[in-house]
């Protein structure tokens, strides 16, 4: 569609360097500033899709904005400032080349994982005779390696981790700190909300200075899954499917039609139709998450707009 921001190619003012990621962009300026502009590409099972989602970016980043303020005072992160709906600026961090995902239900992968029979999931033990959305006793964290372009994310131990040198053991034991600080939190936001948060994934870099902080996006429906508190005991008493806030319903639609990223697999095409229906479906879980009503950026000249406010941002005194 038309009316949405797929790709883009913006010169800023020191730029030194473009990462295009499944959906953000990300520019490295001087004096060790980023640029991250949150696209409308829909992005399951580590696939991009063809087309677009309408507001997609501007949700997801004003989801992640408000989360990285609501968490600033237990984790450090990589925030300054949002000067576009699209658009985060923050400080220029080196990735850990893990994501830290942790899980408090036995949910999507991990249910497939279950499912397929599976009883250790990244070295964490998995107890018999549990059922699809059911609740871990305790949150585990089930890390995985970061994907480099079209690859598939792959689960890996703690064991894994620091037997490769992927991650130093003093730097572990933070990003462990941090992963459970930040979903007891993120559990608290949810609960205001009448919301359960099931799973999510966080991702850690270091400063220039040596800080590690929280970077990316933070308990966006893309990143993570919520189910209604109201309602989560009854259906799982009654064996029936939870209702989630996430795009797991993008993953089922894809399931449904055949895809699940695997090789020899075409992507199905999405209608208009089914888009427009997606896109309220994120505006949705917008005001669902953050309790607040959405309000539509314009969709015109949206590449214009970004480098107009982004500059004028940059060029503040």
């Amino acid at each position: 569609m038309s009316n949405t921001v797929m790709s883009t190619d913006f010169q800023f003012p020191g730029q030194k360097s473009v990462y295009r990621g499944k959906v953000r962009e990300v520019y490295t300026l001087e004096n060790d500033v980023m640029v991250i502009v949150s696209t409308d590409r829909l992005s399951a099972f580590d696939v991009v899709m063809s087309k677009g989602i309408p507001f997609k970016g501007q949700i997801l980043n004003q989801i992640a904005t408000q989360m990285l303020k609501e968490t600033s005072d237990i984790v450090p992160n990589w925030f300054l400032a949002s000067p576009d709906p699209n658009v985060s600026i923050g400080k220029a961090c080196t990735p850990f080349k893990v994501e830290m995902v942790i899980r408090a239900y036995l949910v999507g992968h991990a249910a497939r994982e279950y499912h397929a029979g599976k009883r250790v999931l990244c070295g964490v033990p998995l107890k018999e005779g549990m059922i699809e959305n059911q609740k871990f006793d305790h949150p585990i964290i089930t890390p995985a390696t970061k994907a480099e372009k079209g690859d598939h994310d792959e689960d890996i131990s703690k064991e894994e981790i620091l037997n490769k040198g992927i991650v130093s053991a003093s730097d572990y034991a933070v990003l462990e700190k941090y992963t459970h600080a930040l979903f007891e939190r993120g559990t608290e936001i949810a609960a205001k909300q009448g919301l359960l948060l099931v799973d999510t994934k966080y991702e850690f870099g270091k400063t220039k200075d040596g800080e590690i902080v929280l970077i990316d996006e933070v308990h966006t429906p893309d990143s993570s899954r919520y189910f209604y508190a109201d309602t989560y005991e009854e259906l799982q008493n009654k064996r029936m499917p939870q209702k989630q806030l996430s795009k797991e319903f993008v993953r089922r639609w894809l399931i449904e039609n055949g895809f699940q990223g695997k090789l020899g697999q075409k992507l199905p095409e999405m209608s208009d139709d089914y888009i427009s229906s997606i896109s309220q479906r994120y505006i949705e879980l917008y005001e669902a998450i953050t309790g607040k009503t959405f309000v539509k950026s314009s969709l015109e000249d949206l590449t214009e707009r970004i480098q107009k406010n982004v500059e004028e941002y940059l060029n503040q005194p």
